[in-house]
């Protein structure tokens, strides 16, 4: 078990290690849950992807123009977990 020691201002620095083993990173997030009995849950806070960040994500990066028919038979080769 990891002890951290809570400043006069109310704030709690990791250790590295304690960092590493959340796969926390700097600039990363972390969530809190709290949990009954003075509990809490920490984890790293991992971002969830919307529709408007997915559009537009490989724009300008190839001139090819896949057809539908290509597209399709990508997607049965990625679900079937072939390349």
């Amino acid at each position: 078990m990891t002890t951290l020691t809570v400043t006069a201002r109310g704030q709690v620095t990791f250790r590295k290690d304690v960092l590493q083993h959340l796969g926390i990173k700097p600039g990363d997030k972390i969530e809190l849950d709290l949990l009954p009995n003075g509990r809490g849950m920490l984890k790293a806070a991992r971002p969830t992807g919307t529709i408007d960040g997915f559009i537009g994500l490989l724009a300008d990066r190839t001139q090819k123009v896949a057809t539908i028919e290509e597209i399709n038979a990508a997607t049965a080769q990625g679900w079937a977990g072939k390349e």
